[in-house]
């Protein structure tokens, strides 16, 4: 029955109902099948534009192209592909109707079932290789790609199977297919290795040989697998391509010979020691050797062909301090158990608590170094711990004696200026009516005008900074300190200077004698004891560099710590004020 254009589309429920045509055609009946909106009740829609796909039917809503492919009939797939060119013709014609045939048939073979597969991978999976090669033909790229809900893709479920031709006609297809990942980050290498399916393992690693170095999520690679069910070739033909794939581990830390002493081919145990005999004694995350495993398997046969080899360690302990032998005689009594036992014993073998002494003396040692160690450390800690507390208290006691003084000297600043802002109202030898100093021109009162301002200001400037100082850092604090105690000798200095040239204008020209007293005496005592203190101002800073220098001289040859060395040089550092 053909699509009339009057037709009534359900599109939520996924169905179709149509007029009945006056006169139906019996070879259209009979050539093309009714199409129907998709399994999944979607609308295809492209360029305003319906696309439709085969009746669902079957187990699994496949589609008639889906039993067609699980049958391997290759006719009624193109039949069913075909027949899409009868259902479109008289609606578009010309280029309209090949791109409207082509957009069609790639919906109807992108078509899934309820488990996700499309008739690409449902032919992939039973091995029908020449409905493949047709399917191909009106694949894209995301049906060739697209996985099932179980994670697998046409090239993956071709791998696992063993279809060597789909699997080489999908590479040949696309060759990128081959890192296809599936479930728990398998490759399709991983999977064919698994299965033993030799002739596959070999298309892949012909096409792409990095793939051997991939694993899956719990770290184990194609040779892990196929080295416990015993696929011999398979694990011949991985080491023939990387023999250092013999000391690749998983995320136990086991290497493919962990895995092939727990299976029973003796053979694939002989390749993977040829490959590195070294890997006998490697363990596992638990301590584990391949012959701890052997045993504990009851692998009789394994056990004498590891234990054969010079490396081989039949007294190794795992992490339980556990021997081989400790293993057998915890195993229950049986044919293997004793055979195992009996190889054991050939060799030499021991029971933990039997080993020589002088080892468990050694171990006695250690431990006892160990303690040792850990004491001295945790002292050492304790040390430093004092020693910081000790340093801030330092540093605590040197803050406040900073702030003490800055502190006095605010006192005195703000005395400074008090006596030169008056002195200026007191003028020496009086003010006339308008309130001009008499004697206002004479060398002394012009001398004496400036130096007390300038005494004035710089006591102000001290004041200023000494109000508006935010406290810092201890050196920070001690470098401003020694600016404004510099200001602070500048100020006594101009005061002093104002003064000598007051007494000049106070005493006359009678006295002049008591004014040059003044000087002399004013003189000779702040020249004093500036003087002294730019001495041992001088002397600070050279006494600091030198014991910069010896401190560093000792610390080139030794990296003890010197208590003596903060307290010494945090006291001598009272002078650099």
């Amino acid at each position: 029955m053909s699509i009339e254009q009057g037709g009534e589309k359900d599109i939520e429920k996924g169905l179709m109902t149509t007029e009945p045509s006056p006169s139906p055609s019996p070879s259209s009946t009979a050539t093309a099948p009714a199409l129907v909106l998709s399994n999944s009740g979607k609308r295809m829609d492209q360029a305003g534009k319906k696309k439709y796909v085969k009746q669902v039917t079957g187990r699994h809503n496949d589609t008639e192209l889906h039993l067609a492919a699980q049958k391997g009939d290759l006719a009624a797939v193109k039949q069913i592909l075909q027949d899409i060119d009868s259902q479109i013709v008289g609606t578009v014609s010309g280029e309209e109707f090949d791109t409207e045939v082509a957009e069609v048939r790639a919906a109807v073979v992108n078509e899934v079932n309820e488990l996700g597969e499309t008739a690409l991978f449902t032919a992939a999976d039973r091995g029908h290789l020449d409905v493949v090669k047709e399917l191909l033909k009106y694949s894209n790229k995301e049906s060739v790609v697209k996985k099932n809900r179980s994670g697998f893709s046409p090239l993956h479920i071709a791998a696992t199977q063993g279809h060597h031709a789909i699997v080489q006609t999908l590479l040949d297809h696309d060759p990128g297919l081959s890192k296809t990942i599936g479930p728990s980050n398998a490759t399709p290498l991983i999977s064919a290795a698994q299965r033993g399916h030799i002739d596959v393992v070999d298309e892949l690693l012909s096409k792409d040989s990095t793939l051997l170095e991939i694993s899956k999520s719990n770290g184990k690679n194609a040779l892990h697998l196929a080295a416990r069910p015993g696929h011999v070739e398979i694990v011949r033909a991985l080491l023939s391509r990387d023999p250092q794939l013999a000391r690749r581990t998983d995320k136990k830390g086991q290497t493919a010979l962990h895995m092939a002493v727990k299976g029973t081919s003796c053979e694939i145990v002989k390749l993977l020691l040829d490959a590195d005999a070294a890997i006998v004694m490697l363990p596992d995350k638990f301590g584990n050797t391949a012959l701890h495993v052997a045993t504990r398997k009851k692998r009789a046969e394994i056990v004498d062909e590891l234990l054969s080899l010079p490396d081989s360690n039949v007294n190794a302990l795992n992490r339980n301090h556990k021997t081989a032998l400790d293993i057998a005689v915890e195993l229950p009594l049986s044919p293997e158990s004793v055979d195992v036992r009996a190889c054991l014993d050939k060799y030499g073998a021991l029971r933990a608590n039997e080993l020589n002494q002088p080892r468990d003396e050694l171990r006695k040692t250690v431990t006892q170094i160990k303690n040792d160690v850990h004491i001295q450390l945790e002292q050492t800690k304790k040390t430093n711990k004092n020693v910081q507390n000790i340093s801030k208290d330092l540093r605590k006691l040197h803050r406040e004696g900073i702030n003490n003084a800055t502190q006095s000297v605010t006192v005195v600043a703000v005395l400074f200026a008090t006596v030169a802002f008056a002195a200026i109202f007191t003028v020496p030898g009086g003010d006339k009516d308008n309130g001009t100093a008499v004697v206002a021109n004479s060398p002394p009162f012009k001398i004496f005008f400036i130096f007390n301002a300038i005494a004035l200001f710089t006591s102000l400037a001290v004041v200023v900074v000494q109000i508006t100082l935010v406290r810092g850092e201890t050196k920070a604090e001690k470098k401003v300190v020694e600016i404004i105690n510099k200001l602070m000798w500048l100020a006594s200095v101009c005061t002093s200077v104002a003064f000598m040239a007051s007494s000049y204008i106070v005493v006359g020209r009678k006295h002049k004698w008591a004014a040059i007293l003044v000087t002399v005496v004013g003189g000779m005592i702040m020249a004093a004891v500036l003087g002294t203190m730019t001495y041992y101002v001088i002397k600070s800073k050279r006494g600091r560099a030198s014991r910069k220098r010896d401190k560093s001289a000792r610390r080139s040859g030794s990296t003890s710590w010197m208590p003596s060395d903060y307290s010494n040089s945090e006291n001598d550092r009272i002078y650099a004020l």
